[in-house]
């Protein structure tokens, strides 16, 4: 697992033509079908058909983004679309508005409600989240009724004008679907392409793990109230254009029962793809069309389809046939150009402690987790904290860490005070972190776990996705997994995940690396492995903090150890020293071990 081994070695997978003309084949379907209406003779009823779904589709877009994404629960997508199409109807009816002012009013207004719900998120999440989302749904239901003076109340408002566009106007009802649809395929487009910036990977990390995203790095608060910002503004857009299109808006277009279908429309095509979504509008549009046949229980049998479909198909139709195309395809390894080797750039000519733990402390209660510790940690040095179960190890770490303040005391990291710093801030200061329970983003690949480590603040490499690649494939080849960087995490065996998450903390520059029990679940040689890579990272400068139970280990890598009881430092001093100590025997290791040392 060397350097000059990891350099020579990377590859990358290619899926084979079979995958790639299957999903152009479906993409070719999915780009024809919205535009048949525009190139062959059908009724009105059907252009209503299309016009509802092509306008849900663009809000359900917002459904990915927030739910798919971030995987943050959102019942009030009605509200949003509610929004966009009231000020739509508002502004060119008793207003005299232009469309397209009155569309980018609709569409701030909505952003500016999804950025204050999203700020809820700061403190709720799941039901909780679910809760105030329906709230919002249903306060809005009760303003549209209500505020008869306004919104017309029940009556709603008819004789909405649409848009014209340099000088063409959009009155004939194919030329306006064809309007409608090229904005869907815009939105469609940027949604797709959103996972592939740092924003989207951002995403897809609190998703998966909210709790690693922030400590790696990520502002978590600042990503959820962003997808909760643009999945409103594409609800907002498509509101506008729905109303436009019916030339009438009324508050049962918009109650919580609408909600509850965009929800049904992403869950049933698949949440975390936008073609998924859009599957999902069309049918759940058309299958009532479909099953209308069965006259009066055609309801009952549309609600059952949508059951069977939702308990059978957890992933949405597109997941299951995205996982269907990768069991028969085969895939082909190509080596890559060689990968820079990884470059920490950690400088050792400061003498002082690059942290500094003063009088910490950490009460829960009564109990009493961390009791006034004092330790230093010199730069380029392995140190090590032990101690019995609960001596306050973790809770140590997670104090340091910014996952829990201290109830007193003072953390100084390279001479700053981080005391009362977000988790996400420490990191940009150059604090890595593993967990004892690996904390991965299970869904994505390796190299995008790694990317999002690479794309903390104040990281010194270059700001483009080319640096980003690069230096998440430095990372992965640093620890030899350069090879598996295309697998999803969640498949790879334990030891290498391990691995992927020490590269992840790598890939973000760290100065001190915080390792809470790496050998955990390892077997010997993986145990043996990981001492080979924590000297060669100890060789390139870098300061580690390690909290380990293999004391094996913690002799053939630390420089200093400092030792927990019951919350309070009772022994700091060289592996030797402190294997001899007297209260270190009595607390930890016991009268045995200390024979055989």
């Amino acid at each position: 697992m060397s350097d000059q081994t990891a350099v020579m070695e990377p590859l990358a997978v290619r899926s084979a033509p079979r995958l790639q003309g299957g999903l152009i084949a479906i993409l070719i379907i999915g780009v024809v079908l919205p535009l048949i209406p525009y190139f062959f003779h059908v009724n009105n009823y059907v252009l209503n058909i299309f016009m509802q779904a092509v306008t849900y589709g663009i809000a359900v877009l917002g459904m990915t983004v927030v739910l798919g994404y971030t995987g943050q629960i959102n019942l009030a997508q009605a509200a949003f679309f509610g929004l966009g199409a009231y000020a739509v109807a508002l502004g060119t009816v008793f207003f005299g508005l232009n469309f397209w002012v009155s569309l980018l009013l609709g569409v701030a207004v909505a952003a500016l409600a999804g950025f204050v719900l999203g700020l809820t998120t700061l403190r709720l999440g799941g039901h909780y989240l679910a809760m105030i989302t329906i709230s919002f749904q249903q306060i809005f239901d009760l303003v549209l009724v209500n505020w008869a003076d306004v919104t017309h109340g029940p009556d709603g408002i008819a004789g909405i004008a649409r848009p014209s566009l340099f000088g063409y106007q959009f009155t004939d009802d194919k030329s306006y679907l064809l309007l409608c649809v090229a904005v869907l395929y815009v939105t469609l487009f940027l949604v797709w392409w959103l996972p592939k910036t740092r924003l989207g990977r951002a995403m897809r990390a609190v998703r998966e793990n909210e709790l690693a995203a922030e400590v790696t790095g990520v502002k978590t608060l600042a990503v959820k109230v962003i997808a909760f910002t643009l999945c409103a503004a594409l609800a907002g857009i498509g509101g506008a254009l729905y109303a436009a299109g019916f030339a009438y808006v009324s508050p049962d277009n918009f109650n919580f029962k609408v909600s509850i279908e965009f929800l049904t429309m992403a869950l049933l095509g698949g949440a975390q793809s936008p073609f998924g979504a859009a599957l999902g509008t069309v049918l759940l549009i058309l299958l009532p069309e479909w099953l209308r046949f069965l006259k009066e229980v055609y309801l009952a049998a549309y609600g059952m389809a949508v059951i069977l479909i939702m308990v059978f198909m957890p992933e949405g139709i597109w997941g299951i046939a995205k996982a269907a195309w990768k069991r028969i395809s085969k895939t082909e390894l190509i080596v890559r150009d060689n990968i820079v080797p990884l470059n920490l750039n950690i400088s050792l000519a400061d003498s002082a402690p690059i942290l500094r733990l003063q009088n910490v402390r950490k009460h829960f209660g009564g109990v009493r987790a961390v009791d006034g510790i004092d330790i230093e940690v010199a730069r380029g040095t392995v140190h090590a904290l032990i101690g019995p179960n609960g001596s306050g190890k973790t809770t140590t770490l997670n104090v340091l860490n910014g996952i829990y303040k201290p109830t007193a005391g003072r953390i100084m990291i390279d001479g700053e005070d981080v005391t009362q710093k977000a988790p996400h801030v420490r990191a940009a200061h150059g604090v890595g972190r593993t967990f004892q329970n690996i904390r991965l983003f299970p869904a994505l690949s390796a190299l995008e776990n790694v990317m999002v480590g690479a794309q903390r603040q104040n990281n010194p490499i270059e700001r483009g996705e080319a640096a980003l690649r690069e230096r998440a494939l430095s990372a992965l080849a640093f620890v030899g997994m350069a090879d598996r960087a295309n697998v999803i995490v969640k498949s790879l065996p334990y030891g290498h995940q391990r691995l992927v998450e020490i590269a992840r903390a790598l890939a973000g520059h760290p100065k001190l690396l915080l390792l809470d029990e790496p050998a955990a679940g390892l077997n010997q040689t993986e145990k043996q492995e990981l001492v080979g890579l924590l000297k060669r990272l100890r060789g390139h400068g870098l300061t580690i903090f390690l909290i380990e139970h293999d004391m094996g280990l913690i002799v053939q890598v630390s420089d200093k150890i400092s030792v927990l009881n019951f919350g309070k430092k009772i022994a700091e001093g060289t592996p030797d020293e402190v294997l001899r100590h007297p209260d270190v025997i009595t607390a930890y290791l016991g009268e045995n071990v200390h024979a055989a040392a």
